[in-house]
Protein backbone atom coordinates (compact mmCIF):
# COMPACT_ATOMS: atom_id res chain seq x y z
CA UNK A 1 0.00 0.00 0.00
CA UNK A 2 1.56 3.81 -0.91
CA UNK A 3 2.97 5.16 1.43
CA UNK A 4 0.50 8.62 2.69
CA UNK A 5 3.26 10.83 2.83
CA UNK A 6 4.79 10.12 -0.37
CA UNK A 7 1.36 10.51 -2.15
CA UNK A 8 1.43 13.83 -0.11
CA UNK A 9 4.99 14.70 -1.56
CA UNK A 10 3.77 13.70 -5.07
CA UNK A 11 1.14 16.07 -4.72
CA UNK A 12 3.55 19.18 -4.09
CA UNK A 13 6.01 18.00 -6.46
CA UNK A 14 3.29 18.14 -9.32
CA UNK A 15 3.54 22.36 -8.71
CA UNK A 16 6.98 22.26 -10.10
CA UNK A 17 5.87 20.84 -13.78
CA UNK A 18 4.94 22.89 -16.55
CA UNK A 19 1.31 21.28 -16.73
CA UNK A 20 -2.13 22.23 -17.97
CA UNK A 21 -4.27 23.73 -15.54
CA UNK A 22 -4.65 23.36 -11.93
CA UNK A 23 -3.56 19.92 -10.57
CA UNK A 24 -6.62 18.06 -8.95
CA UNK A 25 -6.40 14.93 -7.86
CA UNK A 26 -3.57 12.47 -7.67
CA UNK A 27 -3.38 8.51 -7.01
CA UNK A 28 -1.04 5.65 -7.01
CA UNK A 29 -0.82 3.87 -10.73
CA UNK A 30 -0.03 0.60 -12.70
CA UNK A 31 1.34 -2.19 -11.75
CA UNK A 32 5.23 -1.37 -11.84
CA UNK A 33 7.89 -2.43 -9.64
CA UNK A 34 10.67 -0.03 -10.15
CA UNK A 35 9.52 3.35 -9.95
CA UNK A 36 7.12 4.90 -7.74
CA UNK A 37 4.15 5.86 -10.31
CA UNK A 38 1.11 7.98 -10.01
CA UNK A 39 -2.12 9.56 -12.21
CA UNK A 40 -2.54 13.47 -12.09
CA UNK A 41 -5.85 14.87 -13.26
CA UNK A 42 -5.42 18.25 -14.20
CA UNK A 43 -6.72 20.23 -17.45
CA UNK A 44 -5.37 16.52 -19.29
CA UNK A 45 -4.21 13.82 -17.35
CA UNK A 46 -0.38 13.18 -16.66
CA UNK A 47 1.57 10.38 -15.43
CA UNK A 48 4.05 11.48 -12.50
CA UNK A 49 6.78 9.18 -11.49
CA UNK A 50 9.43 8.94 -8.79
CA UNK A 51 12.87 7.32 -9.94
CA UNK A 52 14.09 4.64 -7.80
CA UNK A 53 17.89 5.58 -7.43
CA UNK A 54 18.84 2.48 -5.90
CA UNK A 55 18.48 0.81 -9.56
CA UNK A 56 19.65 4.29 -11.86
CA UNK A 57 22.41 5.72 -9.72
CA UNK A 58 22.04 8.48 -12.72
CA UNK A 59 18.72 9.70 -12.25
CA UNK A 60 20.09 12.93 -15.06
CA UNK A 61 21.50 10.69 -17.71
CA UNK A 62 18.28 8.62 -17.41
CA UNK A 63 16.55 11.57 -18.60
CA UNK A 64 19.22 12.71 -21.16
CA UNK A 65 18.51 9.41 -23.03
CA UNK A 66 14.87 9.57 -22.98
CA UNK A 67 14.36 13.33 -24.05
CA UNK A 68 17.07 12.32 -26.37
CA UNK A 69 15.07 9.20 -28.28
CA UNK A 70 11.86 10.56 -27.73
CA UNK A 71 12.42 13.84 -29.42
CA UNK A 72 14.15 12.08 -32.45
CA UNK A 73 10.72 9.78 -32.54
CA UNK A 74 8.30 12.66 -32.40
CA UNK A 75 9.90 13.86 -35.72
CA UNK A 76 10.05 10.36 -37.27
CA UNK A 77 6.36 9.97 -36.05
CA UNK A 78 5.30 13.20 -37.56
CA UNK A 79 7.25 13.02 -41.10
CA UNK A 80 4.93 9.72 -41.53
CA UNK A 81 1.85 11.43 -40.47
CA UNK A 82 1.31 9.74 -37.28
CA UNK A 83 -0.14 10.86 -33.69
CA UNK A 84 3.39 11.74 -31.85
CA UNK A 85 1.41 12.87 -28.82
CA UNK A 86 0.26 8.74 -28.37
CA UNK A 87 3.01 6.88 -30.45
CA UNK A 88 5.88 7.96 -27.87
CA UNK A 89 5.91 9.58 -24.47
CA UNK A 90 5.74 12.92 -24.13
CA UNK A 91 8.52 14.28 -21.40
CA UNK A 92 6.69 17.40 -19.66
CA UNK A 93 9.61 20.17 -18.35
CA UNK A 94 9.75 21.35 -15.14
CA UNK A 95 9.42 25.24 -14.62
CA UNK A 96 13.58 25.55 -14.36
CA UNK A 97 13.09 24.18 -17.58
CA UNK A 98 14.86 20.84 -16.92
CA UNK A 99 13.69 17.08 -18.02
CA UNK A 100 13.24 16.31 -14.21
CA UNK A 101 12.23 18.13 -10.86
CA UNK A 102 14.94 16.83 -7.67
CA UNK A 103 13.25 17.67 -4.64
CA UNK A 104 14.32 18.09 -1.07
CA UNK A 105 15.17 14.76 -0.41
CA UNK A 106 17.20 14.31 -3.42
CA UNK A 107 14.54 12.17 -4.98
CA UNK A 108 14.32 12.86 -8.66
CA UNK A 109 11.09 13.04 -10.29
CA UNK A 110 9.59 12.81 -13.89
CA UNK A 111 6.35 13.64 -15.58
CA UNK A 112 4.59 12.45 -19.07
CA UNK A 113 1.84 12.68 -20.86
CA UNK A 114 -1.01 10.12 -20.13
CA UNK A 115 -1.51 8.27 -23.17
CA UNK A 116 -5.41 8.06 -23.29
CA UNK A 117 -7.93 5.33 -24.85
CA UNK A 118 -4.92 2.84 -24.69
CA UNK A 119 -3.80 0.27 -21.91
CA UNK A 120 -0.98 -2.45 -20.58
CA UNK A 121 -1.08 -6.24 -20.58
CA UNK A 122 0.89 -8.00 -18.00
CA UNK A 123 0.76 -11.18 -19.26
CA UNK A 124 -0.08 -12.58 -23.00
CA UNK A 125 -3.89 -12.93 -23.04
CA UNK A 126 -3.93 -13.80 -27.05
CA UNK A 127 -1.53 -14.45 -29.56
CA UNK A 128 -2.29 -11.55 -31.30
CA UNK A 129 -1.15 -8.98 -28.36
CA UNK A 130 2.14 -11.36 -28.49
CA UNK A 131 2.60 -9.96 -32.54
CA UNK A 132 2.11 -6.52 -31.72
CA UNK A 133 3.86 -6.05 -28.98
CA UNK A 134 6.81 -7.40 -31.50
CA UNK A 135 5.44 -5.34 -34.29
CA UNK A 136 6.18 -2.52 -31.76
CA UNK A 137 9.58 -3.52 -30.29
CA UNK A 138 10.40 -4.02 -34.10
CA UNK A 139 8.98 -0.47 -35.14
CA UNK A 140 10.85 1.53 -32.27
CA UNK A 141 14.36 -0.05 -33.67
CA UNK A 142 13.09 1.07 -37.01
CA UNK A 143 12.23 4.22 -36.00
CA UNK A 144 15.94 4.78 -34.10
CA UNK A 145 18.31 2.78 -36.90
CA UNK A 146 19.65 6.06 -38.09
CA UNK A 147 19.86 7.50 -34.60
CA UNK A 148 23.65 8.28 -33.04
CA UNK A 149 23.27 5.21 -30.61
CA UNK A 150 26.92 5.85 -29.44
CA UNK A 151 25.76 9.03 -27.83
CA UNK A 152 23.52 7.52 -25.15
CA UNK A 153 24.43 6.68 -21.98
CA UNK A 154 24.84 3.77 -20.42
CA UNK A 155 22.87 3.62 -17.77
CA UNK A 156 23.35 0.62 -16.60
CA UNK A 157 27.02 -0.43 -17.39
CA UNK A 158 27.79 -4.24 -18.76
CA UNK A 159 23.97 -4.97 -18.44
CA UNK A 160 23.91 -7.56 -21.57
CA UNK A 161 28.33 -7.84 -20.98
CA UNK A 162 27.67 -11.82 -20.64
CA UNK A 163 31.48 -12.98 -20.54
CA UNK A 164 31.81 -10.19 -18.10
CA UNK A 165 28.67 -12.02 -15.94
CA UNK A 166 29.86 -15.13 -16.26
CA UNK A 167 33.28 -13.96 -14.71
CA UNK A 168 31.26 -12.81 -11.76
CA UNK A 169 29.29 -16.09 -11.21
CA UNK A 170 32.88 -18.21 -11.89
CA UNK A 171 34.17 -15.70 -8.43
CA UNK A 172 30.28 -16.77 -6.67
CA UNK A 173 31.29 -20.39 -7.20
CA UNK A 174 34.59 -19.66 -5.89
CA UNK A 175 33.69 -18.02 -3.07
CA UNK A 176 30.77 -19.83 -2.40
CA UNK A 177 29.84 -17.38 0.85
CA UNK A 178 26.52 -18.95 1.52
CA UNK A 179 28.01 -22.51 0.91
CA UNK A 180 25.15 -23.10 -1.30
CA UNK A 181 27.55 -24.34 -4.18
CA UNK A 182 27.07 -28.23 -3.17
CA UNK A 183 23.67 -28.36 -3.86
CA UNK A 184 23.81 -26.31 -7.40
CA UNK A 185 26.79 -28.33 -8.99
CA UNK A 186 24.53 -29.55 -11.60
CA UNK A 187 23.29 -25.92 -12.61
CA UNK A 188 27.05 -24.88 -12.21
CA UNK A 189 28.32 -27.56 -14.55
CA UNK A 190 25.36 -26.38 -17.08
CA UNK A 191 26.70 -23.00 -17.17
CA UNK A 192 30.46 -24.03 -17.13
CA UNK A 193 29.81 -26.22 -20.09
CA UNK A 194 28.37 -23.63 -22.41
CA UNK A 195 31.15 -20.59 -21.21
CA UNK A 196 31.83 -20.55 -25.20
CA UNK A 197 28.83 -18.87 -25.62
CA UNK A 198 29.25 -16.08 -23.44
CA UNK A 199 31.29 -14.28 -26.02
CA UNK A 200 29.67 -14.75 -29.30
CA UNK A 201 27.52 -11.62 -29.72
CA UNK A 202 30.38 -9.76 -28.51
CA UNK A 203 32.81 -10.43 -30.66
CA UNK A 204 30.68 -10.32 -33.51
CA UNK A 205 30.12 -6.57 -32.38
CA UNK A 206 33.40 -6.15 -31.94
CA UNK A 207 34.52 -7.20 -35.71
CA UNK A 208 31.48 -4.89 -36.80
CA UNK A 209 29.33 -7.56 -37.82
CA UNK A 210 26.56 -7.00 -35.31
CA UNK A 211 26.28 -3.04 -35.24
CA UNK A 212 25.52 -0.92 -32.16
CA UNK A 213 21.61 0.11 -31.94
CA UNK A 214 19.41 2.17 -29.58
CA UNK A 215 18.05 -0.74 -27.93
CA UNK A 216 15.63 -1.17 -25.36
CA UNK A 217 16.78 -3.49 -23.25
CA UNK A 218 12.93 -4.62 -21.32
CA UNK A 219 10.91 -6.05 -24.29
CA UNK A 220 8.02 -7.35 -21.93
CA UNK A 221 4.71 -7.25 -22.99
CA UNK A 222 3.82 -4.49 -20.80
CA UNK A 223 6.13 -1.95 -21.97
CA UNK A 224 3.71 -1.51 -24.86
CA UNK A 225 0.70 0.35 -25.00
CA UNK A 226 -2.13 -0.98 -26.88
CA UNK A 227 -4.94 0.95 -28.51
CA UNK A 228 -7.96 -0.11 -26.75
CA UNK A 229 -9.69 -0.02 -30.40
CA UNK A 230 -7.98 -1.63 -32.41
CA UNK A 231 -5.77 -3.36 -30.57
CA UNK A 232 -2.50 -2.36 -32.34
CA UNK A 233 0.46 -1.79 -30.50
CA UNK A 234 1.07 1.90 -30.57
CA UNK A 235 3.49 3.07 -28.22
CA UNK A 236 6.79 1.61 -26.28
CA UNK A 237 7.23 2.60 -22.75
CA UNK A 238 9.42 2.12 -19.83
CA UNK A 239 12.35 4.05 -21.63
CA UNK A 240 14.65 3.75 -18.25
CA UNK A 241 16.88 0.97 -19.62
CA UNK A 242 16.93 2.47 -23.32
CA UNK A 243 21.10 2.45 -24.24
CA UNK A 244 23.11 1.41 -26.50
CA UNK A 245 23.33 -2.79 -27.47
CA UNK A 246 22.58 -5.18 -29.63
CA UNK A 247 19.00 -5.91 -31.89
CA UNK A 248 19.31 -9.45 -30.94
CA UNK A 249 19.37 -8.80 -27.32
CA UNK A 250 15.78 -7.04 -27.78
CA UNK A 251 14.71 -9.75 -29.94
CA UNK A 252 16.17 -12.30 -27.58
CA UNK A 253 14.61 -11.06 -24.52
CA UNK A 254 11.45 -11.28 -25.78
CA UNK A 255 11.46 -14.55 -26.88
CA UNK A 256 12.90 -16.15 -23.41
CA UNK A 257 10.36 -14.74 -21.74
CA UNK A 258 7.19 -14.59 -24.06
CA UNK A 259 7.44 -18.29 -26.11
CA UNK A 260 8.05 -20.16 -22.92
CA UNK A 261 5.27 -22.70 -22.47
CA UNK A 262 5.93 -22.12 -18.22
CA UNK A 263 6.22 -19.09 -15.94
CA UNK A 264 10.10 -18.23 -15.02
CA UNK A 265 9.76 -19.72 -12.20
CA UNK A 266 8.07 -22.67 -12.67
CA UNK A 267 9.00 -25.86 -10.39
CA UNK A 268 7.70 -28.76 -12.84
CA UNK A 269 10.09 -28.15 -15.57
CA UNK A 270 8.10 -30.85 -17.46
CA UNK A 271 5.89 -27.70 -18.27
CA UNK A 272 8.61 -25.51 -19.97
CA UNK A 273 9.39 -25.72 -23.16
CA UNK A 274 10.30 -23.35 -26.17
CA UNK A 275 7.11 -22.61 -28.02
CA UNK A 276 8.38 -22.70 -31.43
CA UNK A 277 4.22 -21.43 -32.42
CA UNK A 278 4.84 -18.40 -31.00
CA UNK A 279 8.45 -17.93 -31.67
CA UNK A 280 7.66 -18.15 -35.55
CA UNK A 281 4.62 -15.24 -34.35
CA UNK A 282 7.08 -12.94 -33.00
CA UNK A 283 9.87 -13.17 -35.40
CA UNK A 284 7.34 -12.10 -37.97
CA UNK A 285 5.83 -9.60 -36.15
CA UNK A 286 9.37 -8.82 -35.02
CA UNK A 287 10.76 -8.40 -38.83
CA UNK A 288 7.49 -7.04 -40.23
CA UNK A 289 8.35 -4.21 -37.54
CA UNK A 290 11.90 -3.38 -38.36
CA UNK A 291 11.02 -3.13 -42.26
CA UNK A 292 14.27 -3.91 -43.74
CA UNK A 293 16.82 -1.99 -41.14
CA UNK A 294 18.62 -5.20 -40.02
CA UNK A 295 21.45 -6.59 -41.82
CA UNK A 296 21.16 -10.31 -43.02
CA UNK A 297 23.56 -10.84 -40.01
CA UNK A 298 21.70 -9.50 -37.10
CA UNK A 299 18.40 -11.71 -38.55
CA UNK A 300 20.27 -14.90 -38.67
CA UNK A 301 21.69 -14.18 -35.03
CA UNK A 302 18.13 -14.12 -33.58
CA UNK A 303 18.16 -17.39 -32.40
CA UNK A 304 21.74 -17.01 -30.88
CA UNK A 305 20.05 -13.62 -29.36
CA UNK A 306 17.22 -16.01 -27.75
CA UNK A 307 19.58 -18.43 -26.35
CA UNK A 308 22.07 -16.27 -24.99
CA UNK A 309 19.73 -13.87 -23.49
CA UNK A 310 18.11 -16.78 -21.66
CA UNK A 311 21.39 -18.61 -21.17
CA UNK A 312 22.34 -14.70 -19.26
CA UNK A 313 19.34 -14.60 -17.12
CA UNK A 314 19.55 -18.06 -15.78
CA UNK A 315 23.27 -17.04 -15.10
CA UNK A 316 22.11 -14.44 -13.08
CA UNK A 317 19.32 -16.49 -10.77
CA UNK A 318 22.21 -18.73 -9.88
CA UNK A 319 25.12 -16.17 -9.39
CA UNK A 320 22.41 -14.44 -7.21
CA UNK A 321 21.43 -17.96 -5.69
CA UNK A 322 25.13 -18.63 -4.82
CA UNK A 323 25.58 -14.60 -3.47
CA UNK A 324 22.35 -15.15 -1.03
CA UNK A 325 19.40 -13.73 -3.26
CA UNK A 326 20.63 -10.09 -2.73
CA UNK A 327 19.71 -9.01 -6.06
CA UNK A 328 16.30 -10.60 -6.97
CA UNK A 329 13.12 -10.61 -4.79
CA UNK A 330 12.75 -14.32 -3.27
CA UNK A 331 9.30 -15.54 -2.11
CA UNK A 332 10.69 -19.10 -0.97
CA UNK A 333 13.78 -21.15 -0.15
CA UNK A 334 15.18 -22.12 -3.69
CA UNK A 335 13.29 -19.60 -5.66
CA UNK A 336 16.53 -18.23 -7.76
CA UNK A 337 17.60 -21.51 -8.07
CA UNK A 338 13.88 -22.63 -9.52
CA UNK A 339 14.05 -19.58 -11.71
CA UNK A 340 17.49 -20.70 -13.32
CA UNK A 341 16.35 -24.28 -13.80
CA UNK A 342 13.61 -23.40 -15.92
CA UNK A 343 15.82 -20.99 -17.88
CA UNK A 344 18.01 -24.04 -18.29
CA UNK A 345 15.58 -25.90 -19.92
CA UNK A 346 14.92 -23.27 -22.27
CA UNK A 347 18.76 -23.49 -22.84
CA UNK A 348 18.23 -27.20 -23.21
CA UNK A 349 15.12 -27.24 -25.69
CA UNK A 350 16.63 -24.61 -27.79
CA UNK A 351 19.46 -26.23 -28.46
CA UNK A 352 17.65 -29.71 -29.26
CA UNK A 353 14.98 -27.42 -31.50
CA UNK A 354 18.01 -25.20 -33.11
CA UNK A 355 17.32 -26.43 -36.73
CA UNK A 356 13.93 -25.59 -37.10
CA UNK A 357 14.58 -21.72 -35.24
CA UNK A 358 17.16 -20.88 -37.80
CA UNK A 359 14.33 -22.30 -40.64
CA UNK A 360 12.10 -20.04 -38.98
CA UNK A 361 13.76 -17.21 -39.28
CA UNK A 362 14.93 -18.05 -42.83
CA UNK A 363 11.41 -18.54 -43.35
CA UNK A 364 10.79 -15.13 -42.08
CA UNK A 365 13.14 -13.10 -43.47
CA UNK A 366 11.80 -14.39 -47.22
CA UNK A 367 8.45 -13.15 -46.55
Amino acid sequence: MMNMDLLARAKEVTRHFQIQGEAGEICPWGSGHINDTFLLQAQVRYILQRMNRSIFAKPVDVMENITGVTSFLKEKIKQAGGDELRETLTVIFSKDGKPFYQDASGDYWRMYYMIEDAMCYDKVETEQDFYESAKAFGNFGHLLSDYPAETLHETIPGFHDTGARFEVFQRAVKEDVCGRAKEAEEEIRFYQERKDITGVLGQMQAEGKLPLRVTHNDTKLNNIMMDKRTGKGICVIDLDTVMPGLSVHDFGDSIRFGASTGAEDEQDLSKVSLDLHLFDLYTRGFLEGCQGSLRETEIAMLPMGAKVMTYECGLRFLTDYLQGDTYFKTHRKGHNLDRCRTQMKLVADMEAKWQEMQKIVSQCQKI
